[in-house]
């Protein structure tokens, strides 16, 4: 087995994966590396829920504020940056962690991804005015029409996803489905994952408060500032979209604010079903922290 270790935390948004994380930086003095593919962007503050420097305690941690929205960021860059990072980084560590609700991004590090093309920019902007102009919708029936195999396998509500396989089709004239075969790197690591989970009561309850608390913090000034950007991927998110419709008049603040609650409720679904299919991920509840460290030493010993 190799000393190398990297420990995955996952679990859908809101359950406590960063104070784990950091709870278990500090118990194994090693860094936190975020698999959150929003945190990456250090415009978007507030309704990433990125951690902040009084909760980082002095643990060193990486992929926070590294990118800009403007960035054409994907999960194959992601995986060349962190694998590059995690080669650094396991020169002076025996042991790193990588935290983050994004599945994508998580096995971008565990499987890799296969090569993919650059789309052209051309492309790129017609499917964001598409986007735009006549909605996911549009974008989901011509997926429906390039690629039914990767029709039925994405998450059709998450726009960047299905841009990016749009992308690939009309670059290539290629399914992306067909290009993207799935291939399994080999790891020079032991990978090990933790999943966290509690009953769904207790989690949409600290959903919905943390959407209280992201508004008190000044989520709708964040959401201002970046108007000017709204059409970017990167803020086609929930927190963000749903302030975006308010300020255009589109809708109350009320709503919004319930629409946020309910959006953010259905990704944390969505985040379980993505995890859950995953067999080598061992399950906690967020307060089992004596039991993840005594499950995570009998790993890697």
């Amino acid at each position: 087995m190799s000393n190398k270790n990297l420990i995955i935390i996952a679990g859908p948004t809101a359950i406590g994966k960063t104070a784990l994380s950091i709870t278990l930086a500090k118990y194994y003095h090693c860094p936190v590396v975020s698999a959150d593919s929003r945190q990456f962007f250090k415009e978007m503050k507030i309704g990433t829920a990125k951690p902040t420097i009084e909760e980082m305690q002095g643990v060193t941690h990486y992929f926070i504020d590294s990118h800009s929205i403007t960035d054409d960021y994907n999960a194959g860059k992601y995986e060349t940056e962190t694998i590059t990072l995690l080669e650094k980084l396991f020169q002076t560590n025996e042991i790193i962690i990588l935290s983050g609700g994004s599945g994508l991004y998580i096995d971008a590090i565990c499987k890799g991804f296969d090569d993919l093309p650059e789309a052209d920019s051309d492309i790129r902007n017609k499917i964001n005015i598409l986007s735009q102009q006549q909605g996911i919708k549009r974008l989901q029936e011509l997926l429906k029409k390039l690629d039914k195999d990767y029709y039925n396998t994405v998450d059709l509500q998450n726009p960047q996803r299905i841009s990016r396989a749009l992308e690939v089709c009309l670059t290539t004239g290629i399914p992306y489905s067909v290009l993207r075969k799935g291939k399994k790197h080999v790891r020079n690591f032991t990978i090990i994952k933790i999943g966290l989970n509690t009953s769904r009561d207790i989690l949409y309850e600290r959903i919905n408060k943390r959407v209280d608390e992201m508004m008190e913090n000044g989520l709708l000034d964040e959401v201002k500032s970046l108007q000017a950007y709204k059409h970017l991927n990167a803020l086609q998110t929930v927190g963000y979209k749903e302030l975006f419709d308010f300020i255009d008049n589109k809708t109350d603040l009320k709503t919004a604010i319930e629409l946020i609650k309910q959006n953010t409720r259905r990704f944390a679904k969505r985040q379980l079903t993505w995890f859950k299919k995953d067999e080598q991920m061992k399950w906690f509840q967020p307060h089992q922290v004596t039991d993840i460290i005594a499950y995570i030493n009998n790993a890697i010993h």
